[in-house]
């Protein structure tokens, strides 16, 4: 019999890569998705047809129930929650109540209807913050530097004790910055690729940006939810750091996506303090020894690799759009 697995979050970037990851591992994926007028089923659209989506909301933890006792899952992994970062600034409260509290309820549903349930919380590395070292290790003091950074400690924390205090098999990844093609628009990196692509195709001759010389720690989304996927099947739960041990800056981001097209980024990017953070994350490198050695799991794509893939991408999104819009202009 398949395993089964309800992944909260299925259509956005990580849900979605997982989603496939998992059906190709002869999992029954069940995902939970939010009753708005507005869903975007964009980045599943392709597997709509393999999945089963239940009705459900972090912030209602009756709906959780519901959605465990209908899927009866093997496997929960959270990966839902308000996750752009400069948005925690805006609605604080909010976040706290997807990011942190969602985790909560989610954990107490699982410990009410099946405690076998393993469970994945997706952590982050803006928990780090203001990091006292480099790169950050599991061991590495939390200093987070903004509302969405304190609500994933929080989510991180309060894992950690429902694994120590009812024995569940619950394991968080920290996971570094990791991006896609599928990456929404409003991150730094899609951004870019967005705009770089726009610039190519003549839509645009500048783009603003904020700082330039932050660093992450990126790597590719489709290797990252390998390692989700890794933690869960061990014989006890842990935390991972999942990284790719590179930091790059962002200035370097900007300078390989345009170099691809053949551009020089300093004739169309202009700073805009306004895109300012209130309290800036300047460095993050991630050391992912302990998921190479325990896990056996490494990191596939280059940031090189990554940075092509996502301009292309969007060249070819866009182009595809502008060509749509002359056809129906015509007809």
């Amino acid at each position: 019999m398949p395993k089964k697995a309800l992944i909260t979050g299925i259509t956005g970037q990580d849900g979605s890569y997982l989603a496939e990851f998992l059906l190709d591992k002869g999992y029954s994926v069940y995902g939970l998705v939010r009753r708005s007028s507005t869903i975007n089923f964009e980045r599943i659209a392709h597997l709509q047809d393999r999945v089963e989506l239940i009705p459900g909301d972090l912030l209602d933890q009756s709906s959780l129930l519901a959605a465990l006792n209908e899927a009866e899952p093997d496997e929960v992994y959270n990966l839902a929650a308000q996750s752009f970062v400069p948005t925690s600034w805006s609605q604080p409260v909010l976040t706290g109540e997807f990011t942190a509290l969602g985790v909560t309820r989610m954990l107490e549903v699982i410990r009410v209807v099946n405690p076998a349930i393993r469970f994945y919380q997706a952590s982050s590395s803006e928990m780090f913050g203001m990091t006292e070292e480099s790169p950050q290790t599991e061991h590495t003091r939390f200093y987070p530097r903004s509302p969405y950074g304190v609500a994933k400690l929080y989510g991180h924390w309060i894992t950690v004790n429902a694994r120590e205090s009812y024995n569940l098999f619950a394991c968080s990844g920290i996971l570094f910055n990791h991006e896609s093609p599928r990456r929404g628009i409003e991150f730094v990196t899609r951004r870019v690729s967005h705009n770089v692509a726009r610039i190519k195709l003549g839509m645009q001759t500048k783009f603003r940006m904020g700082h330039l010389d932050v660093e992450r720690d990126w790597g590719f989304a489709g290797d990252y939810v390998r390692a989700m996927w890794m933690m869960l099947q061990q014989d006890t739960p842990d935390d991972y750091v999942i990284a790719t041990g590179l930091p790059h800056s962002v200035r370097h981001l900007v300078e390989l996506a345009f170099a691809h097209v053949g551009l020089d980024y300093r004739q169309y990017v202009e700073i805009d303090p306004t895109l300012l953070r209130p309290a800036e994350v300047y460095h993050l490198r991630g050391d992912y020894s302990k998921a190479r050695q325990r896990l056996g799991w490494e990191p596939t794509m280059s940031f090189e690799q990554l940075v092509a893939s996502m301009v292309e991408s969007d060249i070819s999104l866009l182009a595809k759009t502008a060509s749509n819009a002359a056809v129906s202009a015509t007809g």
